[in-house]
């Protein structure tokens, strides 16, 4: 069972996830916060796997949460839901530790599958910005090594990593190379190897700056 906490500071939103996420037999909401301070609070009594964490909120805003959380609950994965894909505090909420974001138009099943899918240690990022998001990021970077840190990896691992690029989750990209899930998340795996990064977000953004994005 993966465990939920939801964290929004309007109600109508909160009891609107709440339903839609409680409706899944794999998926319990234990707990709803209307703020970053009060999420920190309710972590310690509702231990959940992950949190759907809004930005734009009274006390303590979501990126400031996203930050405390994955510091002191490294476990814990944080799920970024945001009303404008152009929301420069999305940046933040990446770099402060965020596992992706959605929109909070997603539909329904798009929404139970990235809550399953960061559980389990994907990054969902919002396909139709995932290319804004990953090249603004990209721009702020230091320098990356040069073009050789790519020729490490095979013609198939650099497909993977153009998928990863374009914010595909593991489903999605095996579907578009007809693998398996398991043997994109073992591709996945050695491109974080091979290139020498933590996660997936990094290995996009080197990617984006090769021109594989």
């Amino acid at each position: 069972m993966i465990r939920v906490l939801i964290c929004d500071d309007q109600w109508i939103v909160c009891e609107g996830l709440e339903a839609i996420l409680d409706a899944d037999p794999e998926i319990e909401v234990v707990g709803i916060a209307n703020d970053g301070a009060e999420a920190l609070e309710k972590i310690v009594q509702c231990q959940p796997d992950v949190v759907l964490m809004d930005l734009k909120m009274p006390v303590m805003n979501g990126v400031q949460a996203t930050r405390k959380i994955t510091k002191q609950y490294p476990a814990i994965k944080i799920l970024v839901l945001t009303t404008y894909d152009a929301d420069e505090w999305v940046f933040d909420a990446i770099r402060g530790g965020a596992s992706g974001y959605l929109l909070k138009g997603t539909p329904r099943d798009q929404l139970i599958a990235a809550v399953k899918g960061t559980a389990a240690g994907e990054s969902h990022i919002d396909p139709n910005v995932a290319g804004k998001l990953l090249g603004h990021i990209a721009r702020q970077e230091p320098a990356s090594p040069d073009s050789s840190t790519l020729a490490a990896l095979s013609e198939r691992e650099l497909d993977v990593l153009r998928l990863l690029a374009q914010g595909l989750s593991n489903a999605e990209i095996a579907g578009r190379l007809y693998l398996s899930p398991g043997t994109v998340r073992n591709y996945v795996s050695a491109i974080l190897t091979k290139l020498d990064v933590d996660d997936r977000t990094q290995a996009a953004v080197l990617a984006i700056r090769h021109g594989l994005g």
